[in-house]
């Protein structure tokens, strides 16, 4: 690649750029990455970016898939599991056919075998766009659970059905009875595989508590131990992944201290976000080539990307509403009609199946010799451009229009959580009073602090009234939050000032520093209480 510090310069201040525009104008950054990228590999006189196919899997699916699984709620998933492993299995499939379809009708010579690999690759949907919307507009909770269980496990089936085409379309057969076998092979093997590596990855991690750079260190290795040794095994190594993040995020309270916590949402955070920004930014630097290598017109090329991105969204509209009048009629029991949702609910769900990063990976990381390689790229961006783009940017609208609002649940639970742990600490006080080492001065302060937050949970559940208690305590909560954040501020400012006058060193002001940075994110977490209503609706 020529040119090459500048084209690692020019990906990163077009992130950054595209970036800010989505933080400006309120929108997830997904949506403005994918149009920028597309119009930057049109830009004149940039460089041809040419990416190994081989190493576009392994470098970017494993921290994905790890990071995906490892922050989501097995709770949910478990709760959930009959719409997710509908949506993950069955619609997969129905995508993927029905994208074949579309493609080898429409494209002249285009196989059976390439025309499934598209179809695999538009299949699995991603949630980032989509949960960022709803949980800013207050969707319930059970949606966004559906869309992000959905998304963790269709990446997995989408990849294991896209593996069995491409070796197909490469190799020239296809049985659909061993393509089966191999299916059912590549599920359970990953599952397997992942699940021993997780459970061996625990005393590491607990030998790691002390040293968070150890920890975040060895969490960005478990994707890859799920991934590669699955892989490498022949069967399915996204589900390696997702399988060893579900085993350290149900055990992750237990394997990390605080520190280790604090560093490695940040490190993920930052990852993730880089991840994501650059596949879509390097997709936009080929796609002018791609474009170009085209003998088809680019009005052809447009109307089957619009062909494509029908299908994929149709296809997801009508399972949504069809198959769970199929599954009521066939499971009546009273335990499944209350965790039934209307037809406002699913069509939310329905237009939320956007598509992003995974999709990308695995376009790009078919063989340069692919059939039509250039075409099922472009076809890939079309797809999500109309599911990201175009549903995105409609979604809230859809959202207000069908009346969907939060059901609370959220706000209880996490409002039945701080009180059950501030009644914890409470008790635990009073049986650290009569030990030697306390001082009831101190005990006294704490009882203080720990009296007004349980009052003022109990002003939040609509239990006391702000008679009861002489003030309003939320405002109370905000004032002392405030004075504290003031003070902390008094305490950097001469810190720093005593750095530049160099009375201390700056490893000394780097140390308090943190301390006093620390201090202040307490303040920000102890001021995001709960609002909840005495009847529980948020």
């Amino acid at each position: 690649m020529e040119h090459i510090e500048l084209t690692l310069l020019g990906l990163l201040l077009a992130v950054v750029g595209l970036t800010a525009l989505a933080r400006l104008w309120n929108v997830p950054y997904p949506i403005l990455l994918v149009i920028g990228g597309s119009l930057l590999g049109f830009v004149p006189g940039l460089p041809s970016v040419e990416l190994d196919p081989d190493l576009v899997l392994l470098v970017f699916l494993p921290p994905l898939l790890f990071n995906a699984a490892y922050f989501a709620s097995p709770r949910d998933m478990k709760l959930l599991w009959r719409p997710i492993t509908l949506n993950a299995i069955g619609l997969v499939l129905l995508t993927a056919c029905a994208v074949a379809w579309v493609a080898h009708t429409l494209v002249d010579d285009l196989s059976w075998a390439a025309a499934f690999t598209l179809g695999a690759i538009c299949a699995p949907t991603d949630p980032l766009a989509a949960t960022a919307i709803a949980r800013r507009l207050g969707v319930p909770a059970r949606l966004v659970s559906v869309i992000e269980g959905e998304s963790l496990v269709n990446d997995g089936s989408a990849l294991v059905i896209y593996r069995v085409a491409v070796a197909a379309a490469v190799g020239g057969s296809f049985d659909l009875l061993d393509a089966g076998w191999e299916f059912v092979a590549n599920v359970a093997g990953g599952i397997a595989i992942g699940a021993l590596v997780g459970f061996a990855l625990l005393p590491l991690f607990r030998r790691a508590l002390a040293d968070p750079l150890i920890s975040v260190t060895l969490s960005l290795a478990a994707g890859y131990l799920g991934y590669i040794p699955a892989e490498e095994l022949g069967v399915s190594g996204v589900l390696g992944a997702v399988t060893v993040g579900l085993v350290l995020c149900w055990h992750a309270p237990t394997i990390t201290d605080p520190l280790s916590r604090l560093t490695g949402y940040a490190f993920w955070d930052v990852l993730v976000f880089l991840l994501n920004a650059l596949l879509f930014v390097l997709v936009g630097f080929q796609l002018h080539e791609v474009v170009t290598h085209q003998e088809r017109s680019l009005a052809l090329l447009l109307g089957l990307g619009a062909a494509v991105s029908a299908a994929v969204i149709a296809t997801r509209l009508l399972w949504g509403n069809t198959t769970p009048y199929i599954i009521r009629a066939l499971d009546r029991r009273p335990k499944q009609r209350l965790l039934r949702v209307g037809w406002r609910e699913r069509m939310v769900i329905g237009w939320s199946g956007m598509r992003g990063a995974v999709s990308l990976a695995a376009a790009l990381a078919l063989p340069l010799d692919f059939p039509e390689r250039d075409l099922l790229l472009f076809l890939t961006l079309t797809v999500i451009f109309a599911t990201l783009v175009v549903q995105g940017l409609t979604l809230p609208w859809l959202i207000r229009t069908l009346g969907i609002e939060d059901d609370g649940s959220p706000a209880r639970e996490e409002l039945h959580a701080r009180r059950a742990a501030t009644e914890a600490a409470i008790s635990r006080l009073e049986e650290l009073r009569e030990e030697e080492w306390t001082r009831d001065s101190t005990v006294r302060l704490m009882r203080k602090n720990y009296d007004v937050r349980q009052r003022r949970l109990a002003q939040v559940a609509g239990e006391r009234s702000f008679e009861q208690d002489g003030e309003d305590l939320g405002e109370h909560t905000d004032a002392r939050a405030r004075l504290t954040k003031e003070l902390i501020d008094a305490e950097r400012a001469i810190v720093v000032a005593l750095r530049n006058e160099g009375t201390i060193s700056d490893e000394v002001m780097h140390r308090l520093e943190r301390e006093l940075d620390l201090q202040e994110l307490g303040i920000a977490a102890y001021r995001r209480e709960p609002s909840v209503a005495p009847d529980g609706a948020a």
